[in-house]
């Protein structure tokens, strides 16, 4: 029992600082972000049963993909993003708000990889998520944020295309 309250502490530990390294980061290059992801990889590995490993794993896959949505690893972290997300959605403690989050920001990405093709195939499926994730946790603070970007993005496409 004691291990396994070490185990936890030591993990939450760890996604504290990768999330830190994240967040102070002024301009993240792919090489931090995908050794960010190969960290939470590992991690995740180790706590399979583990909820936070997976969403923080969800998350940084999807935020390497929107900060770099046509770099050769992108679609590959987009469908290990998928499966995590498949894999939390399956689990009996999962926050379906966090799940609803992380589906609709799977769905933004999509968007901002190719806006003219994805943008109207996909607006629906994002905004129904962020809506969802906000019934069920109004105090989501991540949908909050994604939902503001996503709205602004959305303004400046369609901006652009007047």
């Amino acid at each position: 029992m004691t291990f396994q309250t070490f185990n936890h502490r030591v993990l939450a530990i760890v996604l504290l600082m990768i999330a830190s390294v994240s967040i102070h980061a002024q301009q993240p290059t792919q090489a931090d972000m995908l050794n960010n992801v190969a960290k939470l990889k590992r991690i995740e590995a180790m706590q399979p049963d583990s909820i936070q490993p997976k969403y923080q794993l969800a998350l940084q896959s999807l935020s390497f993909s929107v900060t770099y949505p046509h770099a050769p690893q992108t679609e590959n972290m987009i469908a290990e993003a998928e499966q995590t997300i498949t894999k939390m959605e399956q689990m009996k403690n999962a926050d379906q708000s966090d799940i609803c989050t992380l589906r609709g920001f799977l769905y933004m990405v999509r968007i901002v990889q190719d806006p003219d093709q994805n943008g109207q195939r996909f607006y629906i499926d994002v905004m129904q998520n962020f809506e969802k994730a906000l019934k069920l946790n109004p105090d989501n603070q991540l949908t909050k944020q994604l939902q503001q970007k996503f709205f602004e993005g959305m303004k400046q496409q369609t901006n652009s295309t007047k």
